[in-house]
């Protein structure tokens, strides 16, 4: 039988031999110590620094090679009747049953990796500890950062129950439920979080409020250079100052920033949460300092266009300040609210205490939130819970009254039942035949000012350019009175009227000034006006063609290339040879005339952009103007510019004030501590 060689390693492939010492790889030229003809640290390299060629481990690929031979021992003649032996010599691909592994030969064997890269990042010589940023030296070896761990770090080191990598995910995962859900760090110090953890992950070390607290600064920072840039590619932008109050009493502003991308795409952050003075009335003085160090620490001054707020004391008035370039505008579901607010009469408000009354009569009685849901079976009503309206928002008085209607029969039957509701408890909860009439006369109207204000609280829409359209419908038409009006419905919709007169300032000289008068104009949907007089249009008209002029004066260098292509060009006919078939063809004499842009229909001055936008057909009302003017942009380029500036401006603070999710994060933010209010409500809502 003859001896077979061992066989050249495949690492050889990706490896060369620079001295006695020294290989190097040909794929990424790093030099590794060779000793002693040992192939395992290229292997090791290869595995993690190129595992798409990694090679096969060291222990199957310098197996030696056996053929697959049979040899025949045959004794003597004199044993002729004994059987004749053969010994086979197994090829590596069947199985044997002396020492050999369970798992096949050709299978490859995966290299272990070290559990303390969970901790450390390599940066070129040098591994960098993500926990304290401490940088130590890398010679191949897990050693020092092992005792680095083991020293700096005990209270994160796991036991034998935890690997390091799901010590490590586990914690990350905390700091992520901690930014998620507005938590504060000292959470993970309760007992009944340690006891949840300790059962359901064995042996894990719990870290730290430090160490919680840094991993949640280095998402912060991670997030800050990420806005950063966005920012810095972005012309405009425009912030929302939300005011909101925390427990105990203490007063916070959180300055928010929208903006919309090159590829027309809305977007918006926060920025910067402040803490306001503890008086009780915030001066002008303070919200303007606080807005302009927002406006100095992210480095946007001179690109915001407008500031919307939800706080009608003060801040208005700091427009008088020198240092404030932007326009301000009050969040519109706050202006409703103001509005229907003016507008309950004193019987409306006991109408509404009466019906709220009657709401937690049911939904606290356990008898008669039972009988109630036996006579909506018996009456085939929809088996719905009774609605419990709420001071803070006035869109709930027209849920309470949709559904009292809906279940008013049900209702009249369980208080007409005296063994589910005695007489003198009746008496005081039932609600009269002409409360009833007007409940049913009064909730359409609620109905479509709520409408309203879900129209303009929508995030993913552009919300500013329907203000006005919605504003001068409500005033036009939903809010005068009718015939069949009651006397009490009537007179709501005379006082909210007014009052959404007043505060939006529909009959005001300047209106073609508003913010967002003049999205109306660069949304498409909108750009007639046909909401307002002739003589307001005329002036919006002129107010669009004197930002446009003001566009032109501030770019005075050369336009990009698409513009310059956009240029009407008219050659001079007495420089061009013209040959006898041209002279006679009219069409091309005049095409040398008057230019080959002449019937193009892309516009080829400012003013042209602003009449040919005008005329062009408007869009369905359906239609996201964003997705408009990324197809139309190239054809107005100036007035898409402006688009950019204006359309970016939300129509109300964030959160809304009828938004589900912003009441949810309203709530939440209650519960932060002013040490970190700050970063966590930006890394929450980022």
């Amino acid at each position: 039988m003859k001896r077979m060689g061992r066989r050249r390693s495949s690492v050889w492939d990706c490896f060369e031999q620079v001295n006695n010492n020294f290989v190097r790889c040909m794929k990424c030229d790093a030099t590794l110590k060779y000793c002693g003809g040992a192939t395992s640290s290229m292997i090791n390299h290869m595995s993690r620094h190129h595992p798409s060629a990694a090679p096969l481990t060291s222990d199957e690929d310098e197996k030696p090679v056996i053929c697959n031979v049979t040899v025949q021992c045959v004794e003597e003649e004199s044993t002729a009747n004994s059987d004749i032996m053969q010994v086979a010599i197994m090829s590596p691909n069947m199985n044997t049953t002396t020492n050999l592994p369970e798992r096949e030969y050709g299978e490859r064997k995966r290299l272990k990796r070290s559990s303390v890269w969970d901790i450390f990042i390599k940066v070129d010589d040098e591994v960098h500890c993500t926990m304290c940023d401490t940088k130590l030296k890398y010679r191949s070896s897990t050693t020092s950062m092992m005792y680095h761990i083991k020293n700096k770090h005990q209270d994160t080191m796991p036991s034998d129950g935890v690997s390091l990598a799901a010590h490590a995910e586990v914690t990350e995962l905390i700091s992520r439920m901690i930014e998620k859900d507005m938590l504060p760090v000292s959470v993970i110090s309760g007992d009944g979080f340690r006891e949840l953890l300790a059962y359901t992950v064995q042996n894990y070390k719990m870290p730290s409020v430090g160490d919680i607290t840094r991993l949640i600064e280095g998402h912060f920072h991670e997030k800050v250079d990420e806005l950063v840039a966005q920012l810095g590619r972005v012309e405009k932008v425009a912030l929302t100052a939300d005011f909101w109050t925390a427990l105990p009493f203490q007063r916070y502003i959180t300055v928010f920033c929208s903006f919309i991308t090159e590829e027309w795409q809305g977007r918006s952050a926060v920025l910067q949460t402040h803490k306001l003075p503890s008086n009780s009335h915030t001066t002008a003085g303070s919200v303007t300092e606080r807005l302009l160090k927002t406006v100095q620490t992210w480095a946007i001054g001179g690109k915001v266009t407008a500031c919307v707020h939800n706080n009608t004391h003060g801040i208005l008035s700091a427009h008088a300040c020198a240092s404030v370039t932007w326009d301000y505008a009050t969040c519109f579901a706050t202006t409703l609210q103001l509005a229907v607010s003016d507008g309950l009469s004193e019987d409306l408000v006991r109408i509404i205490v009466a019906a709220g009354k009657l709401v937690k009569h049911f939904n606290h009685n356990l008898l008669a939130s039972e009988a109630l849901a036996q006579k909506q079976v018996q009456m085939c009503l929809p088996q719905h819970k009774l609605i419990q309206s709420s001071k803070a928002r006035w869109d709930t008085i027209c849920d309470m009254f949709e559904r009292l209607l809906e279940q008013r029969w049900a209702i009249k039957a369980v208080l007409s039942d005296r063994t589910t509701t005695n007489r003198q408890e009746a008496q005081i909860l039932e609600i009269e035949d002409d409360c009833w009439q007007i409940i049913e006369n009064f909730t359409p109207v609620l109905a479509t000012l709520k409408w309203a204000t879900t129209v303009i609280s929508a995030e993913t829409e552009v919300s500013i350019s329907n203000i006005y359209p919605i504003t001068f419908s409500l005033i036009q038409t939903h809010l005068v009175p009718k015939e069949n009006d009651v006397e009490q419905v009537s007179e709501f919709k005379l006082k909210v009227q007014k009052s959404l007169r007043n505060h939006m300032e529909v009959d005001s000289t300047d209106l073609a000034s508003k913010p967002a008068l003049i999205a109306s104009m660069l949304d498409p949907r909108h750009k007639h006006l046909s909401f307002l007089t002739p003589t307001g249009r005329l002036a919006a008209k002129v107010k669009l063609h004197e930002l446009v002029s003001r566009l032109d004066a501030i770019t005075t260098t050369v336009g990009t290339k698409d513009e310059q292509q956009e240029i009407l060009v008219t050659p001079d006919i007495s420089q061009v040879a013209m040959p006898s078939q041209l002279r006679s063809d009219t069409k091309n004499t005049m095409m040398l005339l008057l230019g080959d842009n002449y019937s193009s229909s892309y516009a080829t001055d400012s003013e042209a952009q602003v009449d040919y936008y005008l005329r062009d057909i408007a869009p369905s009302l359906d239609i996201n103007p964003l997705d408009w003017w990324r197809v139309n942009g190239p054809r107005f380029p100036k007035l898409a510019t402006l688009a950019r500036h204006y359309l970016c401006v939300p129509g109300v603070s964030l959160p809304s004030l009828l938004s589900e999710a912003g009441q949810t994060f309203a709530t939440m933010r209650t519960r932060l501590s002013p040490e970190h209010v700050d970063m966590m409500i930006f890394v929450n809502r980022n």
